[in-house]
């Protein structure tokens, strides 16, 4: 029987009320979904930004948008919208979605990886149309001499993945979209295989003729990608609703180490369904096969910051930081927080249940 794999130690390093809003009228309602990265000034944490209006009017739903480089209110009568969760309303007249919110990205230094010492201003805003609603969920990667980050771009055309790069965390080139809506949780691998970059993806097709998926894909320049095939996971009743990629894969002497997330799907309307931190294993030299996979959620919400928040219920992996060892596991936590998650990566792979394919 596989090992469980439990938490050494767990702790919040980001709470809203730690962040001030971008501007007049707003307030911070999340600090989440991290890329993290070691770097030459210490752990460092590339923070999603959520906020809104503070007021509200009687009778009215505000609904936020980046435009000219300000964030802009559209008021909505409650007649109008129709709330699918906390995160989506859906306008009547057209049948389209809007967030409720929009995000924008900051920068968090932690020395010990446990305790955040600084968090600057807004580092990476929403600049292009692709990002009307806001930049969210990045991922950072080592590779080829720079980071590169990729995250999630959010506008009336639906929810695409774009590239960013830096060597500093100060200026950011913008590379453009990777992937096109409707695709996020991009991941890259550390190194090229085979000659040819590659990453882990979530294509999020609107018609369920399948089960949730990941898929792999594969680049000679990071912003080509091609040779797309879905990755063989086993169908467990807590990944029914989403699985996606969470940090960038590690290389282990096994393999590559994915910790990912996976979400169950919702018993009722209006609700959103736990998400859970999972990990499995991938050849070494053909990451489309896998070799091991966890029979049961290495993360599961079960802490106080991560059962209840603005979407309760939610552990989200975005980021690991090596230590020996020790694994520390950055997420979001009911998309509200930063928390972090200390796990032995021997216990970890022990616990892989050998799964083939």
């Amino acid at each position: 029987m596989p090992a469980v794999t439990r938490r050494l130690f767990t702790r919040v390093l980001i709470r809203p009320e730690d962040v001030a809003p971008s501007c007049d009228g707003f307030e911070v309602i999340g600090t989440f979904n991290p890329g993290v990265v070691r770097a030459e000034h210490g752990i460092t944490l590339l923070v999603r930004v959520a906020e809104r209006p503070r007021t509200r009017t009687p009778g009215f739903v505000d609904l936020p948008r980046w435009s000219g480089g300000r964030i802009v209110v559209d008021r909505f009568h409650e007649s109008d919208v129709q709330p699918l969760d906390p995160r989506v309303v859906r306008i009547r007249e057209t049948g389209l979605t809007r967030l409720t919110f929009v995000s924008h990205l900051r920068l968090a230094i932690s020395q010990n990886g446990e305790a955040v010492d600084s968090i600057s201003g807004p580092i990476v805003w929403p600049e292009h149309s692709s990002e009307e609603f806001g930049i969210e969920d990045p991922r950072i990667t080592p590779l080829e001499g720079r980071y590169q980050v990729t995250c999630v771009c959010v506008s009336r055309h639906g929810a695409a993945t774009a590239l960013l790069t830096t060597t500093d965390f100060r200026q950011f080139e913008r590379r453009g979209i990777i992937f096109c809506p409707e695709n996020k949780d991009v991941v890259l691998f550390p190194e090229r295989i085979a000659g040819d970059f590659a990453a882990l993806h979530r294509p999020n097709g609107a018609t369920p003729f399948t089960r949730p998926e990941m898929w792999i894909a594969r680049s000679p320049d990071l912003l080509h990608w091609g040779g797309h095939a879905p990755l063989n996971l086993q169908a467990l009743d807590w990944q029914t609703g989403r699985v996606g990629g969470g940090a960038p894969p590690i290389r282990v002497p096994e393999g590559w180490l994915e910790i990912y997330h996976a979400n169950c799907r919702p018993s009722a309307a209006g609700e959103i369904g736990p998400y859970f931190g999972a990990a499995v294993l991938l050849d070494a030299d053909d990451p489309t096969v896998v070799r091991g996979h966890t029979p049961k959620p290495i993360l599961t919400p079960c802490l106080e910051f991560e059962t209840h928040g603005f979407a309760s219920g939610i552990v989200f992996p975005t980021g690991v930081v090596e230590a020996d060892d020790i694994l520390l596991v950055y997420y979001g936590a009911a998309d509200t927080c930063t928390g972090v998650a200390a796990v032995s990566r021997s216990e970890l792979l022990s616990s892989l249940d050998g799964h083939r394919v």
